[in-house]
């Protein structure tokens, strides 16, 4: 994999955030691409329960400034960056204050979904795909990890398909197991056909539930890896049934090599 461009857009990811899968697999799987002497970047959102301080992260004042229609309003879009020590991995944070600042990732205190995740989910894909377009970086491949990023592929295939910077550009999607209770708001297939997303293309958020969204998500990349052991029946087969280039799920101490062969054979 050695010069291949690979752009990990996450959810989450340690350590900026606690392990889980989502988080542990956005840090190893860049870190063995790294090693690899691939050129990499990671993209997550920049949460308000990330400590700036211990992690170092910085604004950067070329890439921010710039304002991201969602829904018919205009929000601002704040990048930051951070290195994961030790690695020479750097790693561009999201930001928005209306959407980001809060203490806490996907809910608040009491267990309860924040009402507009489906509007933050919006705008880090947008985020990601305009900062990468400033930043004139083209990835041969982009690798999704978590439904926060979940938008992106849609996004591309759709709002972004005349960009000439993303002409050659894959795209990879993880499926976890790790998902949500109940829907996202029930208005987001609206707020996306706002940005002249057909109708057909998103169907499947019209109830949008974790497994209506990796649906969706699924339909629009160019390859899946079924990224946990006890993916649901029902979105195994989904993938399986998909006619993508799909990854079965693979024990952590064997992705390494099945990661780069899929990317090798599978999707460049």
């Amino acid at each position: 994999m050695k010069d291949k461009r690979i752009l990990y857009v996450s959810s989450e990811v340690v350590p900026y955030l606690a392990e889980n899968e989502v988080s542990l697999m956005s840090y190893d799987v860049p870190k063995m691409i790294n090693d690899q002497g691939g050129q990499i970047r990671i993209f997550m959102p920049r949460y308000g329960n990330i400590n700036e301080r211990r992690h170092q992260l910085h604004e950067v004042i070329r890439l921010s400034g710039m304002n991201l229609v969602v829904n018919d309003l205009d929000m601002p879009l704040i990048i930051k960056v951070a290195s994961i020590p030790k690695e020479r991995i750097q790693v561009y944070f999201i930001d928005n204050d209306e959407y980001f600042k809060r203490k806490a990732t996907f809910a608040d205190e009491e267990g309860v979904m924040y009402p507009d995740n489906d509007e933050r989910a919006i705008f880090f894909a947008k985020g990601v795909v305009e900062t990468v377009k400033k930043l004139n970086w083209v990835p041969d491949i982009i690798h999704v990890h978590g439904w926060m990023a979940a938008m992106l592929p849609i996004y591309m295939k759709h709002f972004y398909k005349n960009e000439a910077l993303f002409s050659e550009t894959k795209i990879v999607t993880s499926v976890y197991s790790q998902s949500f209770e109940g829907t996202l708001d029930v208005e987001m297939i609206n707020k996306v056909k706002f940005d002249g997303i057909p109708d057909e293309a998103i169907a499947d958020l019209a109830v949008p539930d974790y497994e209506n969204i990796i649906k969706a998500t699924v339909m629009h990349s160019d390859a899946v890896i079924i990224a946990s052991e006890n993916l649901s029946s029902s979105l195994t087969k989904f993938i399986e049934s998909s006619g993508k280039p799909f990854l079965p799920f693979v024990p952590k101490d064997k992705f390494a090599e099945a990661y780069t062969n899929f990317y090798k054979n599978e999707v460049l």
